[in-house]
């Protein structure tokens, strides 16, 4: 069921490209996250990460290449994106299959010592607020001391016209970096649905699409978040960086 190295190139590269269309000064975002966990793993010799929802190893890859001795371990449900990641960013992660928030879902990581950071981008707000609390509760619990949840994605402001101002200075943004020109999520989709290589893949997501149903989250505010977060006993949260409704989001344990 793999993919040729070429054809993973190729669609991990049109994946970035598209994922700028959404995701306001990615690569700022991404810089960020890897600012603090390079803060919160200073003077570990082999620090442990988690990567939540990483798609084809996007952060993962970044976060390896910033932090060479690093351990990532790397989760998502997606068996398309994980076989892309596991081939074009091999050395990246350890890639595991499992649905984040399910029942024992962190057995499936496999870690042999507590984490040193856990971080996620524009993955997490899937999630219900219930599953999504849990899983803040979990976290905690895998995190060592002075270990870190790094979180960026999009927070809604709550109401207009807060809401309003945010999503036009992104909008904004978004115009002057041309990101508009590339393809976009459904378009990504509907084109890797067409590949040879990739249709047993993809078959095998849409099966898991359909057995496990709609819903979800979404639509959480920043401040919502930190509330969730204090209840699942993490005392220091904080954002570190913001642009339109794009966020990144720092909770650190004791």
């Amino acid at each position: 069921m793999g993919v040729s190295m070429a054809t993973a190139k190729q669609w991990v590269e049109r994946w970035e490209r598209q994922q700028q269309r959404y995701a306001i000064d990615r690569e700022e975002r991404f810089t960020v996250i890897a600012d603090v966990v390079e803060h919160v793993t200073a003077g570990r010799s082999r620090p442990l990460l988690l990567d939540l929802g990483c798609g084809p190893g996007s952060l993962a890859a970044r976060l390896a290449e910033r932090l060479p001795d690093a351990e990532i371990v790397a989760v998502d449900m997606d068996p398309l994106l994980l076989e892309l990641g596991r081939t074009h960013h091999a050395d990246a992660a350890r890639y595991v299959d499992a649905v984040i928030g399910d029942d024992g879902w962190t057995n499936a990581l496999e870690l042999d010592r507590p984490l040193d950071a856990a971080v996620s981008t524009t993955a997490l707000h899937y999630l219900p607020e219930s599953t999504l609390l849990a899983t803040y509760r979990r976290l905690a619990t895998l995190l060592g001391p002075g270990g870190a949840l790094i979180n960026g994605d999009h927070f809604p402001q709550a109401g207009s016209p807060c809401s309003d101002l945010t999503a036009q200075v992104g909008r904004r943004r978004a115009e002057r970096s041309r990101a508009h020109v590339h393809e976009d999520w459904q378009s990504w989709w509907t084109a890797a649905a067409k590949d040879p290589e990739l249709a047993d893949l993809f078959t095998q997501r849409e099966r898991r699409r359909a057995a496990r149903g709609g819903g979800g989250g979404g639509g959480l505010t920043a401040a919502r978040h930190a509330e969730l977060l204090r209840q699942a006993s993490f005392r220091h949260v904080t954002p570190v960086w913001q642009f339109g409704d794009s966020h990144v989001l720092v909770a650190v344990k004791d």
